[in-house]
């Protein structure tokens, strides 16, 4: 495989990876905020919308790449920083510019065929389902946990009440002060007249 072909692999893994970050927050947030039911359809459009607009911007990328690259013909000084290419930098970009254009090429590819997007989707929607189904793993263990039934209560034992004298307490105190001065004050209110 050349140079090109893997450095055009490994953007499409990037871009992948991507993609189904954005469609599993879609999913979360529609489902989540929105309360909408989960929807195949809706969410095919957006993953094919999603890949589109990682397209669209490897397609601005390698048009960047390729203004770079004019600007850098026939320059032969020394550069003044990262981006200041030179000609001897032409070949390098050239090369650049092909892998953007290839992986947008892919990307445009695979939101034009509905076995990839509806591949996209499932795996959005298991890593949906994954962070789902994490969270309640997480807020059941905690809701139920006993002191005997969590591993970390001994050592944490010192913090808790550490926490329990610093702001427990004085809060606490201070809570209590002013009850008794409302009460205070209300029984001066409704003395003999």
């Amino acid at each position: 495989m050349s140079r090109t072909a893997e450095a055009i692999e490994e953007g499409l893994s990037i871009a992948s990876a991507a993609a189904r970050l954005s469609v599993r927050n879609h999913i979360l947030v529609d489902a989540i905020s929105n309360g909408a039911t989960y929807d195949p359809e809706r969410v095919a459009q957006f993953a094919r919308e999603t890949l589109i607009a990682l397209a669209d911007e490897q397609a601005d990328a390698a048009a960047t790449v390729r203004r770079q690259r004019k600007a850098a013909w026939g320059k032969h000084s020394d550069s003044h920083g990262t981006h200041d290419y030179r000609d001897r930098d032409t070949r390098n970009l050239r090369r650049r510019q092909r892998q953007y254009v290839g992986v947008a090429k892919e990307l445009r590819r695979r939101a034009d065929d509905a076995e990839a997007v509806r591949e996209l989707v499932e795996q959005a929607r298991d890593a949906a389902w994954g962070d789902v189904e994490a969270n309640l793993q997480r807020r059941l263990k905690v809701e139920g946990m006993r002191a005997e039934s969590d591993p970390d209560y001994d050592t944490m034992r010192e913090a808790r009440m550490q926490a329990l004298r610093l702001v427990d307490l004085p809060r606490l105190r201070a809570h209590r002060r002013r009850l008794d001065k409302a009460e205070s004050e209300l029984a001066e209110g409704l003395g003999p007249a």
